[in-house]
Formats: C-alpha cells, structure tokens, sequence
C-alpha cells in the first residue's frame, strides 16, 4: 500500500491527514513528499489542478484531494467507521464540527495570504477583521457548547485548527475559551498523534 501525500509541514490541513493516519495506524504505509504551491515547477499543479494540498497519490496513480476527501479514503482504508462515525447522528455532528473547523482554518490562512501575496502594502484590515471575526465567534460558539472528547474528523480538524492558531497566533483564542483549551489540553493528552505532528 505505497502512497504518497504531498504536504506542507506548516498546513494545519495536511496536518489533519498526518493525524488521521497515525491515529488508523497507516503512516507506515505513506511517503511524506512536501511540496512548495507556489512554484509553478511543482508537480503538485498536475496532480491537484488547484496546485493544493494535501494530495494523496495512490499506488495506480490516482489523486485524491482535499483534506476531507482524503480523511474519507483513510477511514476507508482502515476498514471504515473508525474516524467517520456510521451512526447517521453521530456521523453528521462529526462532519458538521469538521466543517465548522474547516472554515477556522481557511479563515487564518486568508490572514496569512493578505500580507505574503500582497508585499509592500498596507494590509487591508476591515478584511483581516472579518476574517478574524469568523474564527472569534467559531470559538465563541464551541466554548458554549464543547464537543465531546472523542476521535473522530470532527475533533481531528478542531484540534488542528486550534493548534494553528497557537502556532499562527492571528487570534488569541485561548482568552477567549477556557473550555475549550481544557478540551484541547484533553485531546492532546489522548491523542499522541498531536504532538506528532506539531508544526515546526
């Protein structure tokens, strides 16, 4: 079972591959290959057409992407309903919570890209503040209501969404909701694979 996945080790979305496959115990079976986006040479913009990652290259060849996809494949892979709940309750909470950390992280990474593809300008900040008002009110909502400890895509993405706003530091979130740091704390406690894949 060689398989490929291209890979950044700053992406919080790769990250969420690397976790899910050493949670379901497949990392021996994958080659980490990073890959820069922006380069025009990379062949990641032939295996993915929007040059993004994570892709994953299967033994045949074939590509697939994005991050919720290839979540999808490896809980397959793994004989299935082992990160992607089969109780249809269970499993839309999961994939709703997975969508909502998602969004988190496109929102830092829209940060992110306001100052590095746009140099030598001044940032524009009613959009770094919508931007970050998303992910503020994200925390707000889930330091309402915290998911419940479990390991599923849901909490995978949370966890990773988190650990990129500590990483990033674009919100200071941790403030804002004790909570849910408790949670992460948890989930990091429980979760090896956490720590595994720190970004450096």
């Amino acid at each position: 079972m060689p398989l490929t996945l291209r890979s950044s080790p700053s992406s919080p979305f790769a990250r969420k591959v690397r976790m899910a496959a050493l949670i379901l115990d497949l990392m021996d079976g994958i080659t980490v290959e990073n890959c820069v986006t922006t380069n025009p040479e990379d062949s990641i913009r032939r295996q993915n057409p929007l040059g993004k990652i994570p892709a994953l290259i299967l033994e045949d060849g074939t590509v697939i992407y994005d991050s919720r996809v290839v979540l999808e494949y490896l809980d397959t892979l793994a004989g299935g309903g082992k990160i992607i709940p089969v109780d249809t309750k269970a499993r839309f909470k999961a994939l709703t919570l997975a969508s909502l950390a998602d969004g988190m992280m496109d929102a830092g990474i829209l940060i992110i890209y306001e100052d590095r593809y746009r140099p030598g300008q001044t940032p524009y900040e009613p959009w770094l503040d919508y931007q970050r008002d998303k992910i503020k009110l994200a925390v707000t909502h889930l330091e309402a209501s915290p998911p419940a400890f479990d390991v599923t895509v849901g909490s995978i993405g949370l966890a990773c969404a988190l650990g990129h706003l500590d990483f990033r530091k674009y919100v200071d979130w941790r403030p804002l909701a004790p909570s849910l740091v408790k949670w992460l704390d948890a989930f990091a406690a429980k979760v090896p694979a956490y720590g595994e894949t720190m970004p450096g």
